[in-house]
């Protein structure tokens, strides 16, 4: 296949242009500027001048495509994800972005998209297993989300096939994990959330495997991540990576002030992949967090 691929330039596009490449597919990745152009050609892909909010940059991209995979957000790092108007840029990314993107595919007679979501907007369900019929707690920061699954979803009901891929929370080398990694290694809190929750991660590597498998699964929703940990080992893993022993958590002073920012991280989900495996054949090959997914960080810390 021919893919055009959105975010091509950020963790989850690098390594989806990786994980396709090597199944054999053609990457059109979407760039904003000359400096993204060079890094999607660095990264072995076609690059295409453009902006997800420029339909007509889009159908110029999408030209002789088979599949689109919509991969483009703008994620806060850090503190920085708790200032006023942190989420906004990304917001627009998934709710109107996204439906740009779609409506060109429409136009551009794409016969699969497949669209970046997250297992977040799953309610807290404590210890139960979530699959994909488990409900879902929109909220303000759910909603953009929600949005960009619904978009998929008319697209699939009409015109092709919409695969949403729920991601869990990516860890390993990325900026926020990065961030994280620091913070352990100073012996300052990681852990948001109860201690006995759980919480949905995903290597970087298998994103990118898991975006190449959409291509041939039939419409629909799917989880794809690791095996679900407990926020208190998640929290430990950290520290392990950093030199320590164990981690911290935040007070709830913080927690009070950060209020609905953080709310739809912490939520209790204990998700499962199993759909995903089943009808596609993916697994990750990081299975289950352990500190070795930081090892590209320690060494990036030790140079």
């Amino acid at each position: 296949m021919k893919v055009f691929l959105t975010g091509a330039t950020g963790v989850m596009g690098l390594s989806a242009i990786n994980a396709l490449h090597e199944a054999g597919h053609r990457v059109v990745g979407l760039a904003r500027s000359a400096g993204k152009a060079t890094e999607v050609a660095n990264a072995g892909a076609q690059p295409h001048r453009g902006d997800i909010f420029d339909r007509e940059s889009l159908l110029d991209g999408m030209h002789g495509c088979d599949a689109v995979c919509n991969l483009a957000t703008r994620v806060p790092i850090g503190n920085a994800a708790l200032l006023p108007g942190a989420w906004k840029a990304n917001d627009r990314i998934r709710s109107e972005g996204s439906r740009v993107v779609i409506d060109a595919a429409r136009e551009a007679g794409i016969g699969r998209v497949v669209q970046q979501s997250l297992s977040f907007i799953y309610g807290d369900h404590g210890d139960d297993w979530i699959d994909e019929n488990s409900p879902i707690d929109v909220t303000r920061y759910a909603e953009p989300v929600v949005v960009a699954e619904s978009q998929l979803e008319n697209f699939a009901r009409n015109e092709g096939a919409g695969v949403s891929l729920r991601f869990g929370l990516i860890t390993g080398p990325d900026g926020n994990s990065a961030w994280l990694l620091n913070r352990a290694r100073a012996g300052k809190a990681t852990g948001m959330g109860s201690r006995d929750g759980w919480c949905h991660v995903i290597h970087p590597h298998d994103v990118g495997t898991a975006v190449a498998a959409a291509l041939t699964a039939p419409s629909g929703i799917y989880n794809a991540g690791a095996e679900p940990i407990q926020r208190k080992d998640l929290v430990d893993v950290y520290a392990q990576a950093g030199g320590r022993k164990e981690g911290k958590f935040y007070g709830r002073a913080v927690m009070k002030l950060a209020g609905q920012k953080v709310e739809l991280i912490t939520r209790s989900q204990r998700v499962s992949s199993q759909r995903f495996s089943e009808r596609t054949g993916w697994y990750p090959q990081y299975p289950k967090l352990t500190p070795d997914w930081f090892d590209a960080l320690e060494s990036r810390h030790s140079s």
